[in-house]
C-alpha cells in the first residue's frame, strides 16, 4: 500500500464524505484506504453512482461503530420525473413505458391528485425494493438477474417515510421530447428505504409511471453533508477531519463516564456496577481521558459490553491495521 496522505489516529475515526456523481461507494472506500494507509475502512450505507451526498465511513478501530450507524434515519433531496418509467427506476435505466401526453397533462392540471398520492406514500408503508438493487435472490444479486434479462420482483418490506415534502409540479420535456412532470422533493426516511422505488410507486399511483432524475443524501442521523469533505480533498490531504469515536458515540447514545478502575475492568470485558441511574439499552462508556472504551447496555446498574474498543496497544498487537 502506498504512503498515506492522511495521518490516522490510533483509535481511528468516522469520516464524512460528500460523494460526487459517478463514484461508487466501493470507490470511496478504496480511495480512503489508500489515503489512510490501512485496509480497515468501511461504510455505513451505500449510495448509487448516480447519487451524490453524504457517505459515512469508518477508519481503523472506529469501524466497530459502523454497525450502530447503519440503522440511522436518512434525509434526501430528489427530483422525480413523472410520465416515464425505467427498468432501474432512475434516469440511468432503459425506458420501459412512456405515458400519453394527455394523461400527463391531466395529472399536471390537478396538483391535489399528486399531493394525495404523496400522502399515501408517507408514514409506515410497504415497499418493494427496486429490481436493480444489491439484494440477493437465490444467492444472486437482483441487479445481475435484471441485466441477464430476467424479470425480478422483490418482496415488499416495511419502511417508514417520516416526511415526504414535495414542491410544486412543473411541466417539462424528456430528452426524447416526451411530456413529463418534474417534482422536487425532500424525503426523510428509515434505513432500507429506496427513494427510486418511491418515485416508481408515485408514478404508478398516478397512472403515468415515474423515476428519479437526481438524488442527494443530505443527512444520516445527526450527521450533515454540510460538514463533509470530498474524496478529492481526502486524497490530496487538503481536508480530512475525522470525528473521534467518543464524539460520535455520545451524539448517538447516553454518555456513561467511568473512573480509572471501571475503565480497566470494562476494557477487560468485566461487568461493572455503575448504578441504576445509568440504565440504558445502549450507552457510550467514556474513560477519564475522553476515550471511548465501549458501547454497553446497562440493566439494574450493571454493564454488559455490546461493542468494545481496544486500546491502541492491544489493537496494534493484533495487527488490526
Amino acid at each position: 500500500m502506498s504512503a498515506p496522505s492522511v495521518s490516522l489516529p490510533a483509535h481511528g475515526g468516522i469520516l464524512l464524505l460528500d460523494k460526487s456523481e459517478g463514484w461508487t461507494s466501493h470507490d470511496a472506500v478504496a480511495k480512503s484506504r489508500r489515503a489512510f494507509g490501512t485496509r480497515k475502512v468501511g461504510h455505513a450505507g451505500t449510495l448509487d453512482p448516480m447519487a451524490t451526498g453524504l457517505l459515512v465511513l469508518g477508519a481503523g478501530p472506529a469501524t466497530r461503530l459502523l454497525t450502530h450507524l447503519v440503522g440511522l434515519d436518512k434525509t434526501y433531496t430528489t427530483t422525480i420525473r413523472l410520465g416515464i418509467a425505467t427498468v432501474t427506476d432512475d434516469r440511468e435505466g432503459e425506458t420501459t413505458a412512456v405515458a400519453d401526453a394527455a394523461a400527463v397533462a391531466e395529472v399536471l392540471r390537478d396538483p391535489e391528485r399528486i399531493a394525495a398520492a404523496v400522502r399515501e406514500l408517507t408514514g409506515d408503508i410497504m415497499q418493494s425494493p427496486s429490481a436493480v438493487s444489491a439484494i440477493k435472490v437465490d444467492g444472486q444479486r437482483a441487479y445481475d438477474r435484471v441485466r441477464a434479462g430476467e424479470a425480478v420482483e422483490l418482496k415488499q418490506r416495511p419502511v417508514t417515510i417520516h416526511a415526504f415534502e414535495a414542491g410544486a409540479p412543473r411541466a417539462a420535456q424528456s430528452d426524447d421530447g416526451a411530456a413529463v412532470i418534474d417534482l422536487d422533493a425532500t424525503v426523510r426516511c428509515s434505513t432500507g428505504t429506496y427513494i427510486r422505488a418511491l418515485a416508481r410507486d408515485l408514478g404508478a399511483a398516478l397512472g403515468i409511471g415515474g423515476h428519479l432524475t437526481a438524488l442527494r443524501r443530505t443527512s444520516v442521523g445527526p450527521f450533515e453533508v454540510a460538514d463533509a469533505g470530498t474524496i478529492e480533498q481526502l486524497v490530496s490531504g487538503e481536508r480530512a477531519e475525522l470525528l473521534a469515536p467518543a464524539d460520535v458515540a455520545t451524539r448517538l447514545f447516553p454518555e456513561l463516564p467511568l473512573d480509572a478502575q471501571q475503565t480497566l475492568d470494562l476494557g477487560h470485558g468485566k461487568r461493572v456496577d455503575v448504578g441504576e441511574a445509568h440504565d440504558a439499552p445502549l450507552a457510550a462508556a467514556i474513560a477519564p481521558d475522553g476515550r471511548l472504551i465501549g458501547l454497553v447496555s446497562v440493566k439494574r446498574g450493571v454493564t454488559r459490553v455490546v461493542t468494545n474498543f481496544p486500546t491502541p496497544d492491544a489493537d496494534a498487537a493484533g495487527g488490526a491495521a
